[in-house]
């Protein structure tokens, strides 16, 4: 149930913390993975996630067992969760993480198709659409240099980067059409987090992966991190912002995401910015303001 046709000020402020936030996660992810495999690492990272929200929800009151019609439509969420982050950990050994970003973020024109069909009071207009496009370029700007002709190998994580933006899309938009949307926001978060905890564990396995090579601090820290804010609190605070909001609008800010990333690469691994970083900004940062601007 959408209680706002618009972001206000508290919903830009929020999603600027959280895309900030989960663009400092892929240089988190960069230091764990020095010690535990990807997907490995996604597991253990819902399951921490999982115990923490558990007791958050415990102290907070809420109910877990309501007859609330959500059962079915919580595992359907956190399947469509885990096989998003299955697809992205695995993806990444066939491709460049920076052609990567390119397929991930076609998610918003996915969120932006599936409220058209199924939620009506979220149509999008053509400048909306067209500001969808001005941030999707900008994407491409910051990350098509390393757009080159693919070879077998990028081909398959390509395919599966794109399956991955499909299940992100689709869990937004299933999440705002399904009685998911008028729980508390931590029910619909652990859904997927108790699914996912399960699938991605299997699915390390299934792959193939090492699993733990080693634990130091940096590898503990990265780990609590992503658990503890990215997991547990930031993605809390995102779905009270999908019961609340417009989902459309809400997708054209997850641009933000991968450009924070490359700011954190810059800031703390000290990684190159380029001036299509530059130019990835104002396109962004127009396409926000064209989705996002009054009719």
């Amino acid at each position: 149930m959408t209680k706002h046709s618009a972001l206000d000020i508290t919903a830009v402020l929020v999603l600027l913390v959280l895309c900030g936030s989960w663009g400092l996660q892929q240089v988190a992810i960069k230091f764990a993975n020095e010690g535990i495999s990807p997907v490995l690492q996604a597991g253990i990272r819902s399951s921490g996630a999982t115990l923490l929200l558990l007791v958050w929800m415990k102290i907070r009151g809420v109910s877990l067992f309501d007859k609330d019609g959500t059962f079915w439509w919580g595992v359907a969420a956190g399947m469509l969760f885990a096989g998003e982050f299955l697809l992205i950990f695995w993806g990444l050994e066939f491709t460049y993480a920076s052609r990567a970003v390119i397929f991930l973020y076609l998610s918003p024109f996915v969120v932006a198709l599936g409220v058209h069909i199924f939620i009506p009071g979220e149509k999008l207009r053509l400048i909306q659409v067209i500001g969808l496009v001005c941030a999707f370029l900008g994407i491409i700007s910051a990350f098509g240099e390393s757009f080159t002709l693919p070879d077998g190998n990028m081909i398959i994580g390509d395919a599966m980067f794109i399956g991955a933006a499909v299940l992100w899309g689709a869990t937004t938009v299933l999440i705002k059409a399904s009685p998911l949307a008028v729980i508390a926001p931590s029910k619909t978060l652990l859904y997927q987090l108790i699914v996912s905890a399960f699938a991605l564990v299997i699915g390390s396995f299934v792959i193939g992966e090492p699993g733990i090579i080693k634990l130091t601090p940096m590898v503990w820290g990265s780990l609590a991190y992503q658990t503890i804010w990215v997991a547990a609190i930031t993605y809390t605070a995102w779905f009270w912002l999908v019961r609340h909001y417009p989902a459309a609008h809400l997708a054209s800010f997850t641009f933000l995401t991968p450009l924070f990333g490359v700011l954190a690469g810059a800031l703390i691994l000290g990684e190159p910015v380029s001036m299509a970083l530059i130019i990835a900004l104002v396109l962004v940062g127009a396409g926000i303001y064209l989705v996002n601007k009054p009719a």
